[in-house]
């Protein structure tokens, strides 16, 4: 049997994008309690920026990040998604967009905060994607450059979410979530191992970074 690859990139992005694709579904109304759930845990407070990681990787936290956000935006509120996972980039694909410019030509200087934008399909949903490849991703990510962005995108957005590298793998993840106002931890039933979903909390717990919500990805 021939399948055509285009169906099933579309089908694929389908899967991927859910919030977009079937918004009344049973996936979509979870992603809506886990927004819920995040504005609980902030409630009162001025938190807007969010970064979202797992304890390993391929635990489906760029899925999560993404739908996430198209959730947000459902809702009315103007949402910024950045992609500041440096080394495995993937949040271009799921929007099928370019990844020649993004996050690390910003930090380079090289362009603009706002050229590197991209407006999505999505209303209300901009994209910065993570940009050329880069050799420094730790000094990138804990710059003050890095810094001056989030501060620049609070003028324009009611939330920024950030997907990331996964906590336990790499340093940059550490030093990012510190400048965020809460970390959202996505974990995979039957892959993650309770010894290294604890490990993410205590980390993250080292780091003095409040955790705003755990989601168990099937």
């Amino acid at each position: 049997m021939v399948i055509n690859k285009k169906k099933k990139q579309t089908a694929a992005k389908k899967r991927t994008l859910i919030t977009s694709s079937y918004p009344d579904s049973i996936i979509s109304e979870q992603f809506r309690m886990i927004q819920t759930n995040i504005k609980f845990s902030v409630a009162g407070e001025d938190s807007k920026i969010f970064l979202i990681t797992s304890p390993s990787d391929g635990e489906g936290k760029s899925t999560t990040a993404a739908n996430l956000a198209i959730t947000i935006a459902q809702q009315k509120e103007k949402v910024l998604l950045i992609d500041a996972n440096l080394r495995k980039a993937s949040l271009h694909t799921f929007f099928k967009t370019s990844n020649s410019n993004g996050l690390t030509d910003v930090l380079n200087g090289r362009i603009s905060f706002y050229d590197a934008i991209i407006h999505t399909e999505i209303g209300r949903l901009d994209l910065v994607t993570s940009g050329t490849v880069a050799n420094n991703p730790v000094e990138l990510l804990s710059s003050q450059m890095m810094r001056d962005l989030l501060k620049t995108a609070l003028r324009s957005y009611d939330v920024v979410l950030i997907d990331s590298n996964a906590i336990l793998d790499v340093t940059d993840t550490k030093l990012l979530a510190k400048q965020c106002d809460g970390v959202v931890l996505v974990i995979q039933n039957g892959k993650t191992k309770f010894e290294k979903a604890a490990e993410a909390k205590k980390v993250l717990e080292f780091a003095k970074v409040k955790l705003v919500g755990v989601v168990m990805n099937q």
